[in-house]
C-alpha cells in the first residue's frame, strides 16, 4: 500500500480510530490518532483470553473460553466511546478459524461491539502483520517478518510497504503448549518433540521461501518480544539487541533447568506468558535452524496496527480490495468491458433504493465488487459458472477481505442468475440479513439488464420500491420507451417476476413512453 497518508490525509489529526485483535492468546486493543501520516496509540490494552486453550479435540470453544472472551471484549467496548464505528476494526484469527462453533461466540460478541467480528484469513492475517511491521519499521530491505502466535505462526517475504510471499502455519504457543507442554513441566523430550514438530511445518514452505531469498528478519508479536527481553537481560542477545539463534539455545537449556513452567522466573517474561512460553521458544528454535536464521530484529508494529494502517488505506481510497479485484479479473480473464457495464447499472439501481432498502456505503462496495467479478467462473467453464464464480470467491485468499465478506459475495455469485429458491434465500438471510438479499436481486437485475452482452445504450432503467406500511418487498421497474432495445429488456424482466416471488418480493415491471430521469 502507497504511504500516501501524508499528501492525502485520511482523517484529520484529532480523529480516532481503534482495532481489536481476537487472538488464539490474547485479545489486543488499539486506540490511535493519526500524527503527521503515522499511526500513534493513545490506548493500549491487552488480556490474556487463551481461546484456542477452550477448544477441544472436536475444535468445539467451551463455553468457559467464550465467556472469557466476552468479558474481555465488554471491558475494550467502554474504552471506545470516543471512536465513531465506520473508524473500528474488529478481527479475529485463528482460533475462531478452527472453532465449529464460532458463529455462536461471534452472535454473542456482535451484540455488545459497535462493529461486526470479521474472522481473516490465515494469509490475510499474514498480510495485515505485515503492513503493521513495515510501518512501525521503515525499511527498503527484502525482509522475512516471523510472528508466533497462540494459534498459528505467520511468515512474510516483503519489500517496502509490499508483501511479496506470505504463508500462516498451524503452529503456535497455545497449541503447542496442550500439545507438548500440557502438564507444565519442561523437558528436554518435550522440548525435543515440540521442536520437531515445529520442524515439520516449517520444512513445508522452506524451499520457497529460501527461493525468493531475504536480506533482513524481523519478528513480532508476544513470544518473540519476551524472547527479545529474556537474552537481552541475560546479555544473549547481540550488540544491536536482536534474539541470535545461540541466544534461543541457551534459554531453551535454562528453561529445562527450570523444569516448571509455575517456575519462570525471567525478566521480560510476564506472568500471563509463563505457561506458553517454552512451546513459544520452541517453535522460534525450529524456524531459525529450519531457515538458517542467525539474528532477529524485534518490531513492535504487528496485525492491530497493520489492521489500522489498513483502515487507513479505505478511507483514502487506497483500498486494497479494490486492487485484489483487478488481480482476479485479470487471473481468470474476465470481461472487463461487461463487468464494467454491469458495475455501472448496478450502482445506478442502487442509488434509487438505498435509502427505502436501509443500504450503507459497504453494502454498495460490496455489490461494485461483485458485479467486477460475476463472471470469473467462465475460466472453469460456462455450465453453472456462476458456482464457480462463487466457490472461487467463497475459498480463494482474497487480500482485504474477511471470511464474511467472501462469504457474501459468494451468496452474490451464487444467486444472480438461474432459478432462485427458498434455501438459498435462507442461507442468504443468514449470511448477510435482508441487505444481503437485496443486493443478490440488485445484482440479479443488473446483469439482466446487459444479458444480450449489446454495445447499444441501455434503455433508460427506474427502480422504485412501494412501500407501504414498512414492507419493502413490493419492487416496480419502469422502462423508457426510447429504444429499439426496450422490448428485449421487458421481456426479460417479465421473466424475472417468478423468480422475484420466490423470495418473497412482487416484481412489477412497467413502460413509460417518455425518457425516464434516471
Amino acid at each position: 500500500m502507497p504511504n500516501n497518508y501524508l499528501t492525502n490525509p485520511p482523517l484529520a489529526e484529532d480523529e480516532l480510530m481503534a482495532a481489536i485483535d481476537i487472538g488464539s492468546n490474547s485479545f489486543h486493543l488499539a486506540i490511535a490518532r493519526l500524527d503527521h501520516g503515522e499511526v500513534r496509540k493513545v490506548v493500549s490494552m491487552s488480556e490474556k483470553v487463551q481461546l484456542a486453550a477452550g477448544l477441544d479435540a472436536n475444535n468445539i470453544l467451551s463455553a468457559a473460553a467464550e465467556q472469557r472472551g466476552i468479558d474481555c471484549l465488554s471491558r475494550f467496548v467502554a474504552r471506545l466511546d470516543a471512536v465513531p464505528p465506520k473508524r473500528i476494526r474488529v478481527v479475529a484469527t485463528n482460533a475462531l478459524r478452527q472453532a465449529k462453533n464460532a458463529n455462536d461466540f461471534i452472535a454473542r460478541a456482535n451484540v455488545i461491539l459497535p462493529k461486526p467480528i470479521e474472522i481473516i484469513s490465515g494469509r490475510e492475517e499474514a498480510r495485515l502483520i505485515y503492513l503493521g511491521v513495515s510501518h512501525t519499521n521503515a525499511s527498503t530491505d527484502k525482509r522475512l517478518v516471523i510472528d508466533i502466535g497462540g494459534g498459528s505462526t505467520e511468515f512474510i517475504i516483503g519489500q517496502g510497504f509490499d508483501p511479496l510471499l506470505t504463508e500462516s502455519l498451524q503452529m503456535g504457543c497455545v497449541a503447542f503448549t496442550q500439545k507438548y507442554f500440557d502438564d507444565g513441566n519442561i523437558t528436554k523430550e518435550a522440548f525435543t518433540q515440540a521442536i520437531a514438530g515445529a520442524r515439520k511445518e516449517v520444512l513445508a514452505i522452506s524451499g520457497r521461501y529460501q527461493k525468493a531469498g531475504w536480506s533482513s528478519v524481523v519478528g513480532s508479536s508476544g513470544t518473540i518480544k519476551a524472547v527479545r527481553n529474556v537474552l537481552v537481560s541475560k546479555g544473549w542477545a547481540d550488540a544491536q539487541e536482536r534474539v541470535t539463534y545461540q541466544g534461543v539455545k541457551k534459554l531453551e537449556k535454562l528453561l529445562i533447568k527450570i523444569g516448571n513452567v509455575d517456575n519462570i522466573e525471567l525478566e521480560g517474561v510476564k506472568a500471563h506468558r509463563k505457561a506458553v512460553f517454552p512451546a513459544g521458544v520452541a517453535v522460534l528454535r525450529a524456524v531459525m535452524k529450519v531457515l538458517g536464521i542467525s539474528t532477529i530484529t524485534y518490531s513492535d508494529g504487528a496485525l492491530r496496527e497493520g489492521v489500522m494502517y489498513d483502515m487507513l488505506g479505505r478511507f483514502a481510497s487506497e483500498d486494497v480490495r479494490d486492487r485484489s479485484v483487478l488481480a482476479l479479473i485479470k487471473r481468470y480473464s474476465g470481461d472487463k468491458k461487461q463487468a464494467k457495464k454491469v458495475v455501472k447499472t448496478s450502482r445506478m439501481l442502487f442509488e434509487q433504493v438505498k435509502e427505502p432498502l436501509d443500504l450503507s456505503e459497504e453494502d454498495g462496495d460490496l455489490l461494485r465488487r461483485a458485479a467486477f467479478l460475476h463472471e470469473i467462473g467462465l475460466a472453469i467453464g460456462h455450465s453453472g459458472y456462476h458456482k464457480h464464480s462463487a466457490y472461487l470467491l467463497e475459498y480463494s485468499d482474497i487480500p482485504g477481505f474477511s471470511q464474511v465478506d467472501q462469504k457474501r459475495m459468494a451468496q452474490l455469485m451464487l444467486n444472480h442468475r438461474r432459478k432462485l429458491k427458498a434455501e438459498t434465500l435462507e442461507q442468504a438471510c443468514i449470511i448477510g440479513g435482508d441487505q444481503l438479499v437485496y443486493l443478490c436481486l440488485l445484482l440479479r437485475l443488473a446483469v439482466l439488464a446487459h444479458h444480450s452482452r449489446s454495445d447499444h445504450e441501455l434503455p433508460a432503467l427506474q427502480l422504485n420500491i412501494i412501500d407501504k406500511n414498512n414492507d419493502t418487498n413490493h419492487w416496480e421497474t419502469s422502462v423508457a420507451d426510447d429504444s429499439e432495445h426496450y422490448t428485449y429488456l421487458i421481456s426479460d424482466l417479465e421473466s424475472e417476476i417468478e423468480q422475484f416471488a420466490k423470495w418473497g418480493v412482487k416484481l412489477s415491471v412497467s413502460r413509460t413512453q417518455t425518457p425516464l430521469q434516471v
